[in-house]
């Protein structure tokens, strides 16, 4: 399953109703953003995050965690939670993990996840030690937390640290122990190579309980989430598509392309003519290039409704081919394609 971010309650460009045509099952909003605007108490007033943006199938809340690390110059960590400076107006804050999970329980995602400390990369071993340990502290405060609301929302269990597969492995086992109903894997798209990537899903792949679903958190780039599904992860989420869109980035079977080129000004051609998205389907790509040159909204909307189909179209393509037995073949086709270029789309 591909999780379209819609950070503030939104997946920016697409209304509720476009993104289930296009095929959007679930999406996620950012727990740090909402909190900030418009305030959870608004929120829960409006009869909760599907009232209030009108999306009514499952949504997915993070728990904020990575937005306020990465704003590490107006924050400050401790054993209690996190003291961080909202970057809007400046104005003082605590994430705790069990105000957290309250947070998302006023905002009333279907899978919510708990406070973790996000390492960055790279991270000496003795820093990755120190932030696993802190998020396993965490994520019991934050799973009492959230047996005391006696809440139906499904609480993911988060693994952290970084590269090293010691540290992952007693992470992994420790979230395992304290039970959970799903597991999310953290700290995987934070800069480290692809390679340690890799590495370590090979690594976590034959120790992760097969009664749990398993969720990679932010790793959005196909050639990523084909591996990483080899190596058993269920659900990914990620700006990518919708970001790379919105910059005329455009993903296909064989690969990027950047639309807003010079060289599509005067390519009446379809982006992909195999594609069944409502950009390829009614519009070129010279129109799409001119819709983004001139800065129209249009063109916003058909890049973004373009990449988020073609995610959708992968996921249902990986989930035939593990049905019918033959994803390993798959995979390896798919990469071979995804490198072939773009020039290929018409030979």
């Amino acid at each position: 399953m591909f999780i379209p971010v819609g950070t503030l309650g939104t997946v920016k460009t697409q209304s509720p109703d476009d993104l289930e045509n296009l095929g959007a099952e679930i999406i996620l909003g950012n727990t740090y953003h909402l909190y900030l605007r418009p305030g959870a108490d608004l929120v829960a007033r409006a009869g909760g995050l599907h009232e209030f943006s009108g999306w009514h199938k499952p949504l997915l809340t993070d728990s904020g965690g990575y937005q306020v690390f990465s704003l590490k110059a107006l924050n400050k960590i401790t054993d209690d939670g996190v003291e961080f400076q909202s970057h809007l107006d400046g104005s003082r804050h605590t994430f705790t993990p069990e105000n957290v999970i309250e947070i998302q329980r006023k905002l009333g995602a279907d899978i919510i996840m708990p406070l973790d400390v996000c390492t960055e990369y790279p991270a000496e071993y003795r820093k990755a030690e120190k932030d696993a340990n802190r998020t396993l502290a965490w994520l019991k405060r934050a799973k009492e937390k959230w047996q005391e609301n006696n809440s139906s929302q499904a609480l993911y269990g988060i693994v952290q640290g970084s590269i090293y597969e010691d540290l992952r492995e007693r992470c992994l086992e420790d979230v395992v122990g304290v039970d959970f109903p799903g597991l999310a894997i953290g700290g995987l798209s934070v800069g480290e190579p692809r390679e340690d990537l890799i590495r370590i899903l090979d690594h976590l792949a034959p120790l992760l309980p097969e009664q749990k679903p398993r969720h990679l958190l932010g790793v959005g780039a196909p050639e990523d989430i084909l591996d990483a599904v080899y190596y058993g992860m269920d659900s990914f989420d990620c700006v990518m598509p919708t970001r790379n869109a919105r910059n005329g980035t455009i993903f296909t079977r064989k690969g990027k392309m950047t639309v807003k080129a010079a060289t599509y000004a005067e390519d009446f051609r379809p982006i992909d003519p195999e594609c069944g998205c409502p950009a390829c389907l009614k519009y070129s790509r010279a129109y799409i290039r001119h819709m983004l040159s001139v800065g129209e909204i249009l063109g916003l909307r058909l890049t973004t409704a373009h990449n988020l189909y073609f995610y959708f179209q992968l996921m249902k393509d990986i989930r035939k081919a593990i049905e019918e037995n033959r994803y390993q073949n798959f995979c390896e086709n798919m990469h071979k394609e995804l490198a072939s270029g773009t020039e290929s789309l018409f030979q």
